[in-house]
């Protein structure tokens, strides 16, 4: 994994770092992060060409993805050529296999700097009904293929008609619809840019491949050196459903010449789609924030310190002072704020554990989530590193899970908590046995239409035993270490009676108030949650991390300010249930996390399946979910402090 380098880009770094670089002439002229090593080859050297699975994707005639699905791309039904002794895998990453990724080897033969014209990669193959019937379904969905070549994918030009920059695609048609009838695309026009770095040494730094459809192609020659006639391109190649059809597998291959440097030879396929959409969306966020802050602010340095020093007044006073004051007396009756529930304020909430629980795996989550951020944006994770950012993603939330015990013990203990049994099993198996169960539910239905999107079952069990060798033991660990430290005193005391609670009103209600906070957060990340959607489900390279790292971010502070807010209006009323309220509030940002999935969906996704839609509407539920558990945290933890920072600076007896 960390066995390749790729150069850093100082226009891509924060500026502390680009400025720590650029100080270092031998940083700024030889620093590799780990990526991709330079695979060096001279004239006719062979330049191996992997292939990857098929996936679909959006088309100029049909912006909508029509399906979740992957295929081999040895597919029995696709008749591809196979190599000589049968298709062999690629050793790949876990992150890599757990989104799909089947690479194998090719019977293509690409040497360094040598042209070819119409070759023929094998004798011809015969499509039954059957296999012709679904490929011809497969183009009608806009199904691509994809082919790897020194680590690069082999893509199609493209043109943002919003910049008019070109760009590279990875991924091209396994076919396309004209006048209503499918078109096999059975010859491939293959480009490859290198680059010269010194005498006989080159580097590949471009792979464009452009198909055509060319009927009545067929091969010619004996011998394992396979050459073709090329058919007309006014007679396409297309696929009887009805009866037999003949096709015969062609390539041409030209090597181009080019400028690009290794270190650059990313950049064509890295494209910034709508760059002005991003910026007004972090400066719109930013702007929100810095709003919230203010009033948040407010609250803290004006309101809070006016109310903490009448109350405090008030106590110096005494209770005969007290008694023969009217005014004194009034103004105790005006202040029916939050201080009058001082006494229950620390109650143990109702359901402990599970909120303990809960917080645990939402601190784990956090932690992953914001390292995973932070080594994107300073380049450890390359996406010439196929599943390195799943892999860092697993093997992070897998160590963390230290973090999860101690925070859930911690926690507990600060409820007076005293089932250390159940937590201890619960926080290392309730949430990940719940995920891991809905996650092999929806497998079981990508393994039922045999695609290659399916998790092997071997993977499988590598998953379950990575959580209980490493994560359980170290969570256990955690809780221990958390449950042996002494318990935090809470500021003020408890009273052993419960205070009645006033009937809450308007927006201080349970689900107003859930839906209030909820969308300000979202709305900090939503233009950011679009484009990690597109990566998803339209098959397209996300790494935007810059971006990503800001918005992430904004999203706690977001997330933070108004909950605390919120939960400073909920005590003013009386109401000293503050910590579920501030977990829900502060979660309830994954509500509208789904309703926009489901907005996604009609807009941008047209499913032929019922399979299909029962995959998408799986997973939205489980990425709502672990983003609940993770706002959800983060609210919950910013009214911990704030509720021990205000009651803690009352003098009260």
């Amino acid at each position: 994994m960390f066995g390749t380098m790729l150069p850093i880009r100082l226009d891509r770094l924060p500026a502390g770092l680009a400025f720590f670089v650029l100080t270092s002439s031998q940083l700024a002229s030889a620093f590799y992060l780990p990526g991709i090593t330079p695979t060096n080859y001279k004239i006719g050297d062979l330049v191996q060409l992997t292939v990857n699975h098929l996936t679909p994707s959006q088309s100029a005639r049909d912006t909508h993805v029509r399906s979740v699905f992957s295929f081999d791309y040895y597919h029995h039904a696709l008749h591809f050529c196979p190599p000589e002794g049968g298709p062999e895998s690629v050793s790949e990453s876990l992150g890599s296999i757990l989104f799909g990724d089947r690479i194998q080897i090719s019977p293509f033969k690409l040497h360094m700097n040598v042209n070819e014209t119409c070759k023929a990669v094998c004798d011809e193959q015969i499509f039954e009904p059957r296999d012709a019937k679904f490929v011809n379904r497969r183009i009608w969905q806009n199904y691509n293929l994809n082919w790897l070549i020194d680590g690069l994918p082999a893509g199609q030009k493209y043109l943002d008609p919003n910049t008019n920059t070109e760009f590279y695609q990875p991924g091209f048609a396994l076919g396309e619809v004209r006048s209503e009838q499918p078109r096999l695309h059975n010859h491939y026009n293959i480009y490859i840019d290198y680059h010269q770095v010194r005498k006989d040494q080159y580097r590949v730094v471009g792979i464009l491949v452009e198909p055509e459809s060319l009927g009545e192609s067929r091969r010619v020659g004996e011998g394992d050196d396979f050459t073709a006639e090329c058919g007309n391109p006014g007679v396409p190649q297309i696929l009887d459903e009805r009866s037999q059809t003949a096709v015969t597998w062609t390539y041409s291959v030209q090597w181009r010449s080019s400028a690009t440097s290794f270190a650059t030879r990313w950049d064509k396929y890295l494209h910034v789609y709508d760059p002005k959409i991003h910026w007004f969306s972090l400066i719109n966020s930013a702007v929100i924030v810095m709003f919230l802050i203010g009033m948040v602010s407010t609250i803290m340095v004006r309101t809070l310190r006016k109310d903490i020093k009448r109350y405090n007044r008030l106590d110096q006073l005494g209770l005969d002072d007290l008694n023969g004051s009217d005014s004194l007396e009034d103004g105790v009756v005006e202040d029916s704020g939050w201080k009058l529930v001082h006494g229950d304020v620390f109650r143990p909430p109702k359901h402990s554990l599970a909120l303990s629980v809960l917080v645990g795996n939402g601190a784990q989550l956090f932690m992953m989530a914001g390292f995973t951020i932070a080594f994107a944006v300073v380049g450890f994770l390359s996406p010439s590193n196929r599943g390195s950012l799943a892999t860092v993603m697993i093997l992070l939330y897998t160590f963390f899970g230290f973090i999860g015990g101690y925070v859930s013990s911690r926690v507990y203990k600060s409820f007076n908590g005293t089932k250390w049994k159940q937590l201890f099993v619960y926080t290392p198996s309730a949430v990940p046995a719940l995920v891991f169960g809905i996650f092999f539910l929806l497998n079981l239905f990508v393994w039922a239409r045999q695609s290659s999107g399916a998790v092997p079952f071997t993977t499988m069990l590598v998953i379950v035993g990575i959580w209980f060798v490493i994560s359980v033991p170290l969570s256990i660990a955690g809780s221990w270490i958390g449950f042996k430290q002494p318990q935090a005193e809470a500021p003020v005391r408890t009273n052993q009676i419960p205070r009645q609670i006033p009937p809450a009103h308007g927006y201080l209600r349970s689900v107003p108030s859930m839906l209030l906070v909820g969308v300000l957060p979202f709305g900090a990340i939503f233009v950011e949650l679009y484009f990690i959607m597109n990566s998803l489900w339209s098959s397209r390279i996300y790494y935007m991390f810059g971006f990503l790292f800001l918005s992430f971010g904004l999203l706690v502070v977001t997330s933070a300010a108004v909950t605390v807010m919120m939960i400073y209006f909920v005590l003013c009323a009386e109401n000293y249930h503050w910590q579920w309220r501030a977990f829900a509030s502060s979660g309830a940002s994954a509500l509208y996390v789904f309703a926009y999935s489901l907005l996604y969906w009609a807009r941008m996704l047209k499913f032929s399946s019922f399979t299909g839609g029962l995959l998408y509407l799986g997973y939205s539920l489980l990425i709502s979910f672990l983003w609940f558990v993770l706002s959800g945290t983060i609210g919950f933890f910013a009214c911990w402090v704030f509720v021990h920072r205000i009651y803690g600076s009352l003098k009260i007896d």
